[in-house]
């Protein structure tokens, strides 16, 4: 090492380590970028031009000014550049100017997490406050955490909201009557992060903001869409694809960036320590990252960890604070965990001491990927792959903001795609970022919000036939939820729709989770999630604080449950079927048959296992829960029983190996689709009702389909490709959690066979044929 301010890092963190067994398989230095700058527009009044040189900025590179100057033009725009590159310039430009000069226009910003709202506002108010002209624009959030009486001035008062899909479908869309004077004068829409819109809440999001331009539109107005967002693949197909209109886009960073020391970080295998069915089980990514954690902190480094569940992060920032109190004691009190799910005062408490410098360490989930400004930040951990190569980057960028040195590191957890991923460091660090995937034309999605739609506004015959909805407003009609007139479709009496949708694509409502012993809210989760993750016993962990789960109430909405610290954690388990409705595509190779389906799976949890923190279990409890079930859409193959034997599976091995590559190709799904595995499952079986045949189903877990499934489809073959290296290659003899085995599986990870899985996905790319 040459000794960079990265590389003294983690040489920090890997002091006591065996250097023949090192757990970070590559280290890459990306070198630091020069700024390019511009002029500021001629249309900008220079009062705006000095607001920004008191606040310390003198000059704007030159992505922030082609994306303003779009805007001000009236076109459709998204800037998608890096972490920390100034997009926000880019919608403040116009919005000011046009504000400043237009006594009665109003502008409407969304963004995808509460946190980065106030964020975007607290910058925004620091500029406005450097001249009295600017206080009559009078910024304000409206999101769930605003009381009443502050809703009701924002809606006479405020000429730029800041708010959230979530708060513009139930608090604006759905009573737009209260909101003409802001909508008909209303010029920009802001939508940030927009690459974060992806899966079902990508395409609840896309048909709000559609509602939001035809409701303006029918107020007399006619709003720009300014989007920004990390660099991705398509940015400007993706915000056509939100607002179902051409837009254009501005992709060449001209910011400045420091030097940055990338590391890709395999833990051990735990000595004599085994999990399920005997297989090795790596040190957790959690507790590794929370060790890292603590060594950066001790020495100094501002550090950000992000955890993929709000339970990871909770036990992650646990263990960084215990490590630190046996260590540096003085030290234990400055790191925290941050998550979506907590009260809106423990959110602002935490954002600020972030702020501030009072937290040195923070774990958090994906709350803290977006825009939100924390400067000064020298590290990030990131504890398993968080699914895209848009976001790895998006969280990476967070360290060495304002051009400064900064390392980053990747802690695979023990999962196939993090596995493959840390030995072909090329897959992540030199592959193009994704496309957003979502589908805003899902029925399950669609039709809901065409009630909304027709509550806010009739939905006449020509837009009906220019949106191609023809049919499902049919249907709706026949269930009689949509009233045919002369001038169109109205929703029928005592419907009442917009109640109805989850914008983040929760299925079946929302759960309380309640501390009996204080009668305090502790959090939320939707009722399908509930029944894997609340269930009588699951333990349950809310800032650093564990909990146990006496009852699970789903006919009221809650889950009970009492502190707690028991030595095991829980994981559920449960049976599920596949019914295929209806084939999409299909293609037929020889053995291989590949088909996109509609499906209906059906689920239910029967009981859940209790592991000790080394990864043994303990035991397996028995629970009684309702059955769900779910229409959607998979990716089904079939293989021969003879081209089967052929290659080695024999009928006794033929369920473990169709289970086995089940499990890999499920974890290995995001590889090739903007997907989380807990957003996907599958089904393996030596012979399908349907087929007749050695089948396996990949599922996408959202009602009509999240749009995972259709990419995993189109990937097929790059998709088993990848998968077959991944198992092939992991160093484990008989299959493990970073091959074959996964922590979700209903049947206890039973039967798995991993040569057999290495059969059947070499026996599939082998028939398969060669890409042109």
């Amino acid at each position: 090492m040459t000794g960079s301010y990265g590389e003294e890092l983690l040489r920090a963190a890997l002091a006591g380590t065996d250097p023949d067994s090192s757990p970070v398989t590559h280290t890459e230095v990306i070198p630091a970028a020069t700024a390019r700058f511009a002029a500021w527009p001629e249309w900008l009044d220079p009062r705006i031009v000095a607001a920004y040189a008191e606040t310390g900025l003198y000059r704007p590179w030159e992505h922030q000014i082609a994306a303003a100057e779009h805007a001000f033009a009236g076109r459709h725009v998204v800037i998608a550049t890096g972490t920390a590159s100034g997009k926000s310039l880019a919608y403040q430009l116009p919005v000011l100017q046009t504000l400043l000069h237009d006594h009665a226009a109003t502008a409407l910003y969304l963004a995808p997490t509460k946190a980065l709202g106030v964020d975007q506002l607290r910058s925004l108010t620091t500029i406005l406050a450097t001249d009295p002209d600017f206080t009559r624009l009078a910024p304000c959030t409206y999101d769930g955490d605003t009381d009443a009486q502050m809703r009701q001035w924002a809606r006479a008062n405020s000429r730029i909201l800041f708010t959230n899909p979530d708060m513009c479908h139930i608090g604006i869309l759905s009573g737009h009557h209260r909101w003409q004077q802001f909508l008909r004068q209303l010029r920009y829409i802001v939508v940030d992060e927009c690459h974060h819109y992806r899966g079902v809440f990508g395409a609840h999001t896309a048909l709000v903001l559609r509602r939001l331009l035809r409701v303006a539109r029918a107020a007399g107005a006619d709003p720009v869409v300014i989007a920004a967002s990390a660099t991705t693949a398509a940015p400007a197909a993706t915000l056509t694809r939100l607002i179902g209109e051409p837009a254009h886009e501005v992709t060449q960073d001209a910011s400045p960036t420091g030097e940055r020391t990338v590391a890709l970080w395999e833990p051990d295998f735990l000595p004599e320590v085994t999990g399920e069915n005997g297989a090795p089980v790596r040190r957790s990514a959690g507790a590794e990252a929370g060790r890292i954690l603590a060594d950066f902190v001790i020495e100094g480094a501002r550090t950000l960890c992000f955890v993929r569940s709000r339970r990871g992060a909770e036990i992650t920032a646990r263990t960084a604070a215990g490590l630190l109190a046996s260590t540096a004691p003085e030290l234990a009190g400055r790191v925290a965990a941050y998550r979506a799910g907590y009260l809106a005062d423990d959110r602002r408490r935490l954002e600020r001491a972030i702020a501030d410098g009072e937290l040195l360490g923070v774990a958090t989930t994906n709350a803290l990927e977006l825009g939100v400004d924390i400067s000064g930040l020298d590290a990030v951990v990131i504890a398993g792959y968080p699914g895209t190569v848009a976001s790895f980057w998006q969280q990476a960028g967070r360290a060495g903001r304002r051009g400064a040195a900064s390392a980053v590191v990747l802690v695979a957890r023990d999962d196939p795609l993090d596995t493959y991923l840390v030995h072909h460091p090329e897959a992540l660090l030199r592959k193009p970022v994704e496309a957003t995937v979502f589908d805003p034309t899902n029925p399950y999605v669609l039709k809901p919000h065409l009630l909304c739609a027709a509550a806010e506004l009739p939905l006449k015959p020509d837009e009906v036939a220019r949106l191609g909805v023809e049919a499902q407003v049919d249907e709706l009609t026949a269930e009689g939820l949509l009233r045919r007139r002369k001038a169109g479709w109205y929703l029928a009496a005592g419907v009442e729709p917009h109640a109805d949708i989850d914008i983040r694509g929760g299925i079946g409502g929302q759960i309380l989770i309640v501390d009996t012993s204080t009668s305090r809210l502790l959090g939320t989760v939707d009722t399908a999630r509930a029944l894997s993750t609340v269930h009588p016993g699951a333990v349950h962990i809310h800032q650093g604080a564990s909990y146990v789960v006496d009852e699970l109430d789903l006919d009221d909405g809650l889950a009970l449950v009492h502190p707690e610290e028991p030595e095991w954690t829980t994981s559920a388990r449960d049976t599920t079927e596949v019914e295929v409705t209806a084939t999409v595509d299909a293609q037929d190779h020889g053995p291989l048959h590949v088909a996109l389906v509609e499906a209906t799976v059906t689920s239910q949890v029967i009981g859940y296992l209790r592991k000790l923190p080394g990864g043994e279990i303990l035991d397996s409890v028995p629970l009684d829960l309702p059955p769900q079930t779910l229409p959607t859409r998979a990716v089904q193959y079939t293989l021969t029983p003879e081209a089967l034997a052929e290659a080695g599976v024999t009928e006794v091995s033929l369920p473990g190996a169709l289970h086995a590559a089940e499990h890999a190709m499920i974890g290995m799904l995001p590889l090739v689709a903007t997907c989380d595995r807990w957003d996907i499952g599958g089904l393996s079986t030596n012979l399908h009702a349907d087929t007749g045949l050695p089948t396996v189903y990949v599922y996408d877990g959202y009602p009509g389909g999240a749009g995972f499934a259709d990419r995993g489809y189109e990937a097929f073959a790059q998709w088993v490709e990848a998968t077959a290296a991944a198992v092939s290659g992991c160093a484990c003899e008989k299959g493990c959690p970073s091959c074959v085995q996964s922590p979700k599986c209903g049947n206890g990870n039973e039967p798995l066979d991993k040569a057999g899985a290495i059969a059947v996905l070499t026996l599939i790319g082998r028939t398969l044929p060669n890409p042109p």
